[in-house]
């Protein structure tokens, strides 16, 4: 399911840098901008342009604790007899002497960065016009001392001329909910100005007005579908050139294991956003877009969903009937048969990230009742059976004759609380955790409601999940 309204809620709450901090940062921008120009630093100051994600409007909102950075651009005459490290060196020094930047000024390769406590970081970097001839453009290299040709306001066009294409910026939107992934997954590593230009290469001249970029989350499924194919046909480090700067190979900072590992994301990920966008069932669809982006998505309904299950069991929206108390009373009257098959699809379970084996292999979870995490097991039991808060079980995995796996194979297990009081102690969970002894693992019964565990096996030399167990229900009254 395309789910827009949640899309605009998740950028706007967890992607998108909020208009507070836009603020400040143009602010802050316009103080550097003035303190440049007055400074005595060398030389004659022509103009100035954002660059990067600010200049894209392809920012996005730090992870907690992280500063967002802006690149601002000071174009400058050349000054004779100058090297290019004099130029990020006089910028840097001139700054550091300011008291309103005193010990906020870094000095790096490209550029003199001002840090605001942690909470912003502006880029100032200096760019030579017309040196050799009219119209060129150089940044500076302090480390390596060299003027390096750059495009940045022919680069900047590009990126917003194949936004118009895409149309209702969501070319922009798209690339910021892709760098959002990337932070927030921390598995693959792609820079900035290097996925904007790949995605930008996705949208093609013929696809204005297309119905491959009717909405959002048709833009992003397509996109992502294009970038995959792109990537596919291409094993080894590709170049990919600067639009508007040929010779400039913006994929220069990648070895092979990067680009192979990025490869092997963008393929997986555009499996579960094509996964996601095609489901049918609304708390699915819900989960499976949770498995890109995270629990952040959608976690309101997510929530409401998982706490609801006994409302929606009275009202007869998940079981026939509205005569008992909740969904535990239900199961205690009639067994496992009362448990409603949406239960399973509750959009807080976390959906597996594992790929999976051709071959596939049956397994049963036994459980033991114990007085403690430790203690000897007093008897078993069976899935759906009421038990009493306060003892714990052991879910133990086995094959269909009940054989434990051979250490080629570990087993996940996932377990989901569902209902109001699990809801209430923030502990509805639905994660994967690992297992505590063997192939098995012990839960303490804790919240009235009904819930379940899931033993996942997953073979050890490629991550490949080769089994899934039938969900026990653990029914607490």
């Amino acid at each position: 399911m395309k789910l827009h309204e949640h899309f605009k809620v998740f950028l706007d709450d967890h992607v998108n840098l909020n208009s507070t901090r836009l603020s400040l940062l143009e602010d802050s921008i316009v103080a550097v901008e003035n303190a440049v120009r007055a400074l005595d630093w060398g030389p004659r100051v022509i103009s100035f342009a954002p660059q990067g994600s600010w200049a894209h409007e392809t920012i996005i909102k730090p992870q907690s604790e992280q500063p967002f950075d802006a690149d601002l651009l000071v174009f400058v005459e050349a000054v004779d007899g100058w090297a290019p490290k004099d130029y990020v060196n006089s910028l840097a020094t001139g700054l550091g002497n300011l008291p309103v930047y005193k010990e906020k000024v870094r000095r790096y390769s490209h550029c003199a960065t001002i840090e605001y406590a942690g909470e912003r970081k502006i880029d100032v970097a200096p760019c030579v016009v017309n040196r050799l001839y009219a119209g060129q453009y150089e940044v500076c290299n302090r480390i390596a001392d060299q003027f390096e040709a750059s495009s940045p306001l022919a680069y900047t066009e590009w990126v917003k001329g194949k936004n118009s294409v895409a149309g209702g910026n969501d070319l922009k939107k798209v690339t910021r909910l892709l760098k959002y992934m990337r932070d927030i997954k921390g598995n693959f590593t792609c820079p900035s100005f290097l996925l904007t230009t790949l995605m930008g290469l996705q949208v093609y001249e013929s696809d204005r007005g297309s119905a491959q970029f009717a909405d959002l989350t048709t833009t992003l499924k397509t996109l992502v579908g294009r970038l995959d194919d792109w990537l596919q046909v291409r094993p080894t480090v590709p170049e990919v050139p600067n639009p508007k700067l040929p010779q400039e190979d913006q994929a220069s900072g990648w070895d092979q294991t990067k680009y192979s590992n990025f490869r092997d994301k963008v393929n997986l990920y555009r499996g579960w956003i094509d996964d996601a966008f095609n489901e049918a069932d609304r708390d699915e669809s819900i989960g499976k877009w949770q498995r890109v982006f995270g629990e952040n998505f959608a976690a309101g309904e997510a929530k409401r969903a998982a706490e609801q299950v006994s409302e929606a069991a009275t009202a007869g929206a998940l079981v026939l009937g509205g005569h008992f108390q909740d969904l535990v009373e239900k199961v205690k009257a009639l067994g496992a048969a009362a448990v409603p098959a949406k239960l399973l699809r509750l959009p807080h379970i976390r959906r597996p990230t594992w790929r999976k084996a051709n071959e596939q292999y049956k397994v049963k979870i036994a459980a033991e009742l114990r007085t403690g995490k430790y203690e000897r097991a007093f008897r078993s039991v069976r899935s759906a059976e009421p038990l009493q808060p306060g003892y714990w079980v052991r879910f133990t995995a086995a094959n269909a004759m009940g054989v434990p796996f051979a250490e080629d194979y570990k087993v996940q297990w996932r377990v989901t609380n569902t209902d109001k009081v699990a809801a209430r102690a923030g502990a509805l969970r639905g994660e994967f955790y690992p297992s505590d002894d063997g192939s098995s693992r012990a839960e303490q019964l804790s919240y009235r409601g009904v819930h379940f565990v899931e033993a996942f096996l997953i073979r050890k030399r490629d991550n490949r999940q080769v089994g899934q167990s039938e969900p026990f229900y653990v029914v607490i009254e």
